[in-house]
This record gives C-alpha cells, structure tokens and sequence, in this order.
C-alpha cells in the first residue's frame, strides 16, 4: 500500500518549511536514489524529481501526508556539478536544518547498498551521532548486489556504519523491495500521537 503524501513547497532555510506535528528527513549522497525512493513510497513516478545528473536536488523540499506528518528530502552531498561556493551553502542548508528543525523525529540516511558506505557517507553518520541527531540507515540499490554476495554485503554494510545488521532497512526503488516495510514505518513515525 504506497504512501500518500503530496509535495508542499522548497526552502533554502529550515525556518521557512510550514511547521509539523512530526518530520522525517531523507539524506544521503548525490546519486543515491532519494528521489526514486521518494517516489516509490507514493508509488509516483515524477513526484520527487529524478535525474542521471547528481545534485538536482537544490532545496529543502517537503511533502505532506493526510496525518499531516512531512517528509524534507534534504540536497545530496558529495558529487555535484555546482560551484564550491553553492555546496557550502548547501552543506550549511543541510547542518542547520538537522540541528534546528524542532520538529525532526528522524533521519533516514540513505546508503548505496551495493557499494556499502562511502567516507562521506561514514562523516555523515559521525556528525550526527556526535550532535545526536536520531537516525536509522536505508541501503538503496538492492537488486545491484547479487544474491551470493548478499548476506556478506548486509555484514560489511552495517559493521561500516557500527549498526547490527537488523538495523539496516535494505529497499529496492526499482524492484519495490522493501518498500511496504519502509512506508509501514514512515507512516507510524509520521501518524501524530493524540
């Protein structure tokens, strides 16, 4: 059952995103697949913008669902085709929103599944950590690892980000593996206490 939640509006700053009863947020690097995801979730294809070119997600863009809980789908880090001086602001976008959104339940930190854990990937998952930033790790990409070589890659992935290996929620956007276990959560995170 695909999640319904329609787009609301993009930010540059955390302070100008409609207040929540309860957020989650996607994050991970460029190329990762965070608009697929998102789109799969909602089964839409062209909800969440999807591009071959890492760093087309520029903003702060959030989604809404009837519960009223939002999802922000935060800019990639890593790779894009920008200048240094706009990835700055990106990073700053990104660090400001994670540590002053009062309503951010949870972070769900976006891993390519089938190259494990990148060192950008490893100082995202150190900051938060180190600012306590809640957080859980989605690996993407699933169908890309083959089946013999799965169980040593859910090891190596979650031993990576210091998680046992139950801890990691593995998705194929492509496929839709994965993802009515995914959306289950999104939507009880997502579903205000009265």
């Amino acid at each position: 059952m695909p999640l319904q939640f329609r787009f609301v509006t993009s930010a540059k700053r955390h302070v100008d995103l409609p207040e929540s009863p309860c957020e989650i947020a996607f994050v991970g690097r460029s190329n990762v697949g965070k608009s697929s995801l998102i789109n799969a979730l909602a089964n839409k294809r062209q909800l969440a913008k999807v591009s071959n070119t890492p760093g087309r997600t520029q903003l702060l863009n959030q989604f809404v669902l009837p519960t009223g809980g939002t999802i922000v789908d935060l800019p990639g880090y890593g790779y894009a085709r920008v200048p240094g001086k706009e990835l700055a602001g990106w990073q700053r976008m990104i660090e400001d929103y994670l540590l002053e959104r009062e309503e951010l339940d949870l972070v769900f930190v976006l891993v390519d599944g089938e190259i494990g854990p990148t060192k950008l990937d490893l100082q995202m998952l150190d900051w938060l950590r180190d600012n306590t930033v809640p957080h859980t790790i989605v690996a993407t990409k699933l169908d890309k690892v083959r089946p013999s070589k799965l169980a040593t890659r859910k090891r190596d992935l979650a031993k990576a980000a210091e998680l046992d290996p139950g801890d990691v929620i593995w998705v194929s956007a492509s496929k839709g593996t994965g993802i009515e276990h995914l959306a289950h959560l999104v939507q009880s995170l997502l579903t205000p206490s009265a």
